[in-house]
């Protein structure tokens, strides 16, 4: 289960991103054809929960419907400050895109084996933004090459760094 607090500082084109939270299990089972940054119209309370880390997404999927992108099985617990005016944790989420980008993603997503799953939360400028990207499911063998890969490079690199420390 993804469950927030991994917030680091990225530096891209001398913007300042603060990650949230990342979907690293979306890594291991899909590949990534593509990605596209998309922000969510969020409630206020759950603006306050998602930048206090307290959201999971594991099984997480967007969806378009009628020309708009809704994110679904997103969960954003209930803020513990608020009065009886809460939000709905598992309510869909709608993403803003311009029509453009839905059409692209539209026509990935018709062709066969696409999904689209959010791959990272950040805060960019104040705003929560979200990576979606167009992925396609792995086979076993896939996922059993990915680990080998894995462990091929963390040996790599520890006998690079036994090198240099003799």
């Amino acid at each position: 289960m993804i469950y927030g607090r991994f917030c680091s500082i990225i530096v891209c084109y001398g913007r300042r991103f603060k990650k949230i939270a990342e979907n690293r299990k979306a890594r291991f089972d899909y590949f990534i054809e593509d990605s596209i940054e998309c922000g969510i119209a969020l409630e206020g309370t759950e603006v306050k929960c998602v930048k206090a880390g307290q959201f999971s997404f594991p099984d997480a999927f967007a969806e378009i419907i009628n020309g708009e992108v809704w994110v679904k099985g997103l969960h954003i617990s209930e803020y513990s400050y608020s009065s009886i005016f809460n939000h709905n944790p598992d309510r869909a989420k709608k993403l803003l895109l311009h029509k453009e980008q839905i059409k692209r993603l539209s026509r990935k997503v018709e062709e066969k084996g696409y999904t689209l799953i959010p791959l990272d939360f950040y805060l960019k400028a104040g705003l929560v933004k979200m990576t979606l990207g167009v992925c396609k499911g792995k086979k076993a063998f896939d996922k059993r090459e990915t680990i080998k890969a894995r462990d091929a490079d963390r040996m790599l690199a520890r006998e690079f760094k036994k090198r240099l420390n003799e």
